[in-house]
């Protein structure tokens, strides 16, 4: 009996890695039914990070939680708690900060307004639970706050000139003259996840790589943040070359602050799901993303798995929004692209479930032709 293992990556802002995963295998299944399906949905840290460890532990639960948005507004979210273990004796907790602080919550961009408090809220809910460990997905960030609203929901105080607490965002970030760290509470085993190495600072910073994304699209305006970043930095004791410290819009550094780990978030989802045992244990395995092209290098959900194939030698394929001119197709065996299939890039985001079916029916026939 054929095995194969469908880990696909999110595509991004129109369907989730464990959907995507769904489809896949219904296509394959039309073409080879008795084929034995291993569905483990990826993430890298951003979109889909709970979502893919909720498809692939058993025993997880959601846990519900109500908590203020990036723009202020509540935000009906959940983080989810992973069975006890020897290394976690007390349980695991996976909080994505796409889904409490995240940009896909904001109705317009707020590049001086939109903050992490949400993903602080989540964190302080997941400790009041007694968990051992957190695992923190931390992409697809709204602000460039330099985690001052997560730390301050978790205890810290951001003080102006006059010894007032600093309003949300990168508009209190610009005011801070002091930090008061004696309330912020203790941190279990954190690990983070992100691919992100860029520094807090500088040209490969926060506020000058990520902020145009998230509306500081003025010089002017990126330099007073970065500046505020480094004041922050120097504040916290915190070194601002650290790899990683401006994941998040500075979030990832005041992790750091903390007590956590930043590690590789493919890498890491993929220990913790058990991926590679799995891939051993295959034919053949399909993963994919939205975009696969010249930048899905090193790190990237598909890339990585492609790695644990070669390594299992099991034939890797993949299935992508679009798979431009540039991307390395000699990774993979076969390659499904739902751009084409569907004949435009529109068509293809309007039904994103069907032409994953339809994906996962082309490669199904490419490589284990039926009669």
């Amino acid at each position: 009996m054929t095995r194969v293992v469908i880990a696909p990556d999110s595509f991004k802002g129109t369907i989730t890695a464990a959907d995507a995963a769904e489809s896949i295998a219904r296509g394959w299944r039309s073409v080879d039914p008795a084929t034995e399906i291993v569905l483990r949905p990826m993430a890298d840290g951003g979109e889909g990070t709970v979502s893919a460890f909720a498809a692939a532990v058993a025993g997880s639960e959601r846990m519900p939680l109500t908590v203020d948005g990036p723009a202020g507004a509540r935000v009906e979210t959940d983080w989810l708690l992973l069975p006890a273990s020897e290394d976690a004796p007390r349980g695991t907790a996976v909080i994505d900060l796409a889904s409490t602080s995240g940009i896909e919550l904001l109705d317009e961009l707020r590049p001086f307004d939109a903050h992490s408090g949400g993903f602080g809220q989540a964190i302080a809910a997941a400790l009041d639970h007694g968990v051992s460990r957190l695992v923190l997905g931390i992409g697809s960030s709204a602000s460039t706050d330099g985690g001052l609203g997560m730390l301050a929901a978790l205890g810290a105080r951001f003080i102006d000139a006059e010894g007032l607490d600093v309003e949300p965002g990168a508009r209190g970030l610009l005011r801070v003259a002091a930090v008061d760290l004696s309330g912020l509470r203790a941190a279990p085993e954190v690990l983070v996840l992100s691919d992100v190495t860029n520094p807090l600072t500088g040209a490969r910073g926060a506020a000058h790589v990520f902020g145009p994304q998230k509306g500081l699209v003025d010089t002017a305006d990126r330099n007073s943040v970065d500046a505020a970043l480094a004041h922050l930095a120097d504040l916290l004791g915190l070194d601002e070359s650290t790899s990683g410290a401006g994941a998040a819009g500075g979030v990832g550094g005041a992790l750091v602050v903390w007590g956590a780990r930043l590690v590789p978030g493919a890498g890491e989802v993929a220990r913790l799901i058990s991926l590679a045992s799995e891939v051993h244990a295959a034919d053949a395995v399909i993963t994919g993303e939205g975009s696969y092209d010249g930048q899905s290098g090193d790190g990237k959900v598909p890339s990585f798995v492609a790695a644990l194939a070669a390594d299992a030698g099991v034939p890797a394929l993949i299935i992508a929004g679009r798979i431009t001119v540039d991307a390395d197709r000699g990774l993979f065996a076969a390659s499904a692209s739902l751009t084409d299939l569907a004949g435009s890039a529109d068509a293809a985001l309007a039904e994103p479930a069907h032409w994953l079916t339809a994906a996962g029916a082309v490669l199904a026939e490419s490589v284990f032709r039926t009669d």
